[in-house]
């Protein structure tokens, strides 16, 4: 008895303890209450949480932010909120700006999002409903809160963000290397006195495990991240997606094709639309697809291309219509129909309206790759025709170099190798480069409209035990302007599986598969289709050493790499089709 009582004592002072800690500052301006306070989590770390409110307002629905990016830069997200009708609540994760604790990413996100979001619903002026917003990091927390399921948390809107860590930093077997370098580097603590190595440099260290230590300071998350290159155990902890299905929340989906997370993004809504396990959950997913990278959601100007003024579309507009419905459950919205999907279609740059991604409806459509042989460089042989080779046709060959590996944007000397961009850049500088692959259709007669994933399967061989093939779908503009629409990769030693991989026998013909992510566009007459195949897109992603030597291998191969596209080796790229409006 005396244990019991004990351990009911130890939880009520761990539920007053999620009550207000300290309350830092208090500030009124116009109809805007600003506090500033600290929010205990189970373990007794306190996080710096600013809550905006409207004093004449009692009580209102709450918006909650959990960001690592300064929970202070929210002010202006507030005061619309607030206006709007609502409670804007944002914290510092742990370990971040004014928070406690020590940022081990991802890893508490979940629990201490179920804690904030409790003690939210324990305050007067919650009103017993609370969504979560932002993008990014600030998008996961929100899938990793919603999976701990949280009393009160009835809406989401994570914007391009993952449910699978690992599908987010891995595609085809290789890694993001740019990416979770570069966060790394800005979020672990640098010694006093050290500087930063040039990243064009110590991106190209080798084994991958040095990299922290060539950009000059240890880092143990990259290492950790780079150093378990398949989906095993050390990922579960960061892998939600089975979750997904048994939560009851309204989400808003929002990403762009040139996004890194644009797969992840889409594949989550997908999921949520076709298996949730409730129908009405079905019912209340939408899916606004742009045509953005990371850094350009809502805008029309995207790395090299202008897409117009219906591409600038006001996402924060989006977000309050959402939670108006699902949050505030405001007759005024709740009445109106929405479209599960919006999708931005590239070159006739408008939006298009549909059921289910893909839309109903697609035709998958080949075009083949054809050659004599010589197809490297923008002025090769390569075309890409409606239909297969007749007759046997040579291979294309070409070499793959790690010590010169294909850069995925062109340099400049505005665009060093180490800011390359995921977003549509000229192409043509990189295809005057004898390791690169063109394959283009004649100028097209008529459009070509499609939207959905587009498909390159590939017969390929190698002299090396491993090697990466890179695909990228360009329009072509009448101008000689190639600009690039979708992307893909595989590394060649996970065509088959992930979690066991199978090395090549050199010479060995194989079967690639490359799926190049989600994608809409209209080719107008007057273009062309083209295909790149090369063997990097370094920085975006890490070298093949060719080796298979593993993580902690430093030795590196040329690889001389084929593409076959005979009769019994066909080789294609699958266009999802629309039907003619």
């Amino acid at each position: 008895m005396v244990g019991l009582l004990s351990g009911t004592s130890a939880c009520c002072r761990w539920l007053l303890s999620l009550t207000i800690l300290a309350v830092l500052s208090s500030t009124v301006s116009a109809e805007l209450r600003h506090e500033t306070l600290k929010v205990a989590m189970r373990d007794g770390v306190r996080l710096a949480t600013d809550v905006y409110r409207d004093d004449k307002v009692p009580q209102a629905p709450v918006v909650l932010i959990r960001t690592p990016y300064d929970r202070t830069r929210q002010k202006e997200a507030a005061e619309r909120w607030v206006k709007a009708g609502y409670i804007f609540v944002a914290q510092d994760c742990r370990g971040t700006r004014e928070s406690e604790g020590v940022l081990a990413p991802y890893n508490n996100e979940g629990q201490d999002g179920f804690d904030t979001i409790e003690w939210v619903m324990r305050q007067s002026w919650c009103s017993g409903r609370v969504g979560m917003v932002g993008g990014s990091y600030v998008g996961a927390v929100q899938w990793q809160a919603a999976v701990e399921h949280p009393p009160g948390l009835v809406v989401i809107a994570p914007q391009a963000t993952w449910s699978s860590f690992y599908r987010n930093l891995y595609l085809g077997g290789a890694v993001r290397l740019a990416l979770i370098a570069g966060w790394l580097a800005g979020n672990t603590p640098k010694p006093d006195g050290v500087t930063a190595a040039d990243m064009d440099q110590a991106l190209m260290k080798l084994p991958l495990s040095d990299v922290d230590e060539a950009i000059g300071w240890p880092m143990p998350w990259l290492d950790a991240w780079l150093t378990h290159p398949q989906p095993g155990g050390f990922w579960t902890r960061v892998d939600l997606t089975q979750q997904l299905p048994q939560l009851r929340l309204p989400v808003l989906h929002v990403v762009g094709y040139y996004d890194f997370f644009s797969r992840e993004s889409v594949d989550n809504f997908v999921l949520m639309q076709t298996q949730a396990a409730h129908p009405e959950t079905r019912q209340q997913q939408q899916l606004i697809l742009g045509p953005w990278d990371h850094g350009t959601i809502g805008r029309s100007q995207v790395a090299e291309v202008d897409f117009g003024a219906a591409a600038a579309l006001d996402v924060a507009a989006i977000q309050q219509d959402w939670f108006d419905r699902f949050l505030k459950l405001d007759p005024a919205t709740t009445d109106k129909p929405f479209s599960p999907v919006r999708y931005f279609s590239m070159g006739d740059n408008r939006w298009v309206d549909a059921q289910s991604w893909p839309p109903p409806g697609i035709r998958p459509t080949s075009w083949y790759l054809h050659s004599d042989g010589r197809a490297n460089t923008r002025r090769g042989t390569g075309q890409l025709l409606p239909v297969p080779p007749a007759a046997s046709q040579p291979p294309d060959t070409f070499r793959a170099d790690p010590q010169n590996p294909v850069p995925a944007s062109p340099v400049t000397a505005a665009r060093p190798l180490k800011a390359a961009v995921w977003g549509p850049v000229d192409q043509s500088p990189l295809e005057d480069r004898n390791d690169v692959l063109v394959y283009s259709t004649a100028p097209l007669t008529e459009a070509v409209v499609f939207a959905g994933t587009p498909v390159v399967q590939l017969h390929v061989s190698a002299d090396t035990v491993d090697a990466d093939w890179v695909v990228k779908l360009v329009d072509v503009h009448p101008d000689g302007r190639a600009i690039n629409l979708a992307t893909g990769l595989q590394r060649a030693r996970y065509r088959r599986s992930l979690l066991q991989p199978e090395l090549l026998q050199p010479g060995e013909v194989c079967e690639l598969t490359i799926e190049l992510g989600p994608c809409a566009a209209t080719i107008p007459a007057g273009h062309q289709l083209r295909l790149d195949i090369c063997g990097s897109l370094f920085p975006l992603f890490d070298r093949n050493p060719n080796t298979a030597e593993g993580i902690f291998g430093s030795g590196t191969a040329i690889a001389t790499e084929q593409v076959h596209h005979s009769p019994g080796r066909l080789s294609q790229l699958i266009l999802p089709i629309l039907p003619a409006q």
